[in-house]
């Protein structure tokens, strides 16, 4: 699956780990910045590279990954068309996908490990929307309050 994946400063370590797994899962993985742990950036920035990304149909999915994982998720979420979610377990990435449809991938990197951070991420592309009517129904009724109706 073709994948973005993006972080903020604080979010650069567990991103550069997560590049390496992804890629050796089989992902096609574009690394959209940041280049260090070491310069101070802004997660909203990120967070928007990477959705802008599944927007363009340059990747399926994303994933953000922010101290917290918070920020980067609110973010995300500002961004018609986006629905993300943060997950920082395996059931919710799957479940995300499953039931909410989401395509974005929030983690944070002071709250989980490399391991379960890997465990997550590889959960979430494995995932596909169930099209269940009540999920649709959901994900509509989402649909119509980003569109203020």
């Amino acid at each position: 699956m073709k994948i973005a994946l993006a972080s903020d400063h604080a979010g650069f370590p567990l991103k550069a780990a997560l590049l390496v797994n992804l890629k050796g899962l089989g992902h096609e993985v574009s690394d959209l910045g940041t280049a260090s742990a070491d310069k101070p950036v802004d997660y909203p920035d990120f967070a928007e590279k990477a959705a802008k990304a599944v927007l363009s149909g340059a990747a399926r999915r994303a994933i953000v990954v922010c101290g917290s994982g918070v920020g980067a998720c609110v973010a995300a979420n500002k961004i018609k068309g986006i629905r993300a979610g943060l997950c920082h377990d395996t059931y919710s990435a799957h479940q995300g996908v499953e039931h909410d449809d989401i395509n974005v991938l929030c983690l944070g990197a002071r709250i989980i490990g490399q391991s379960l951070a890997f465990e997550i991420a590889s959960a979430f592309p494995e995932a596909e929307f169930s099209g269940e009517e009540r999920h649709k129904r959901r994900v509509e009724k989402i649909n119509r309050l980003e569109a203020g109706k």
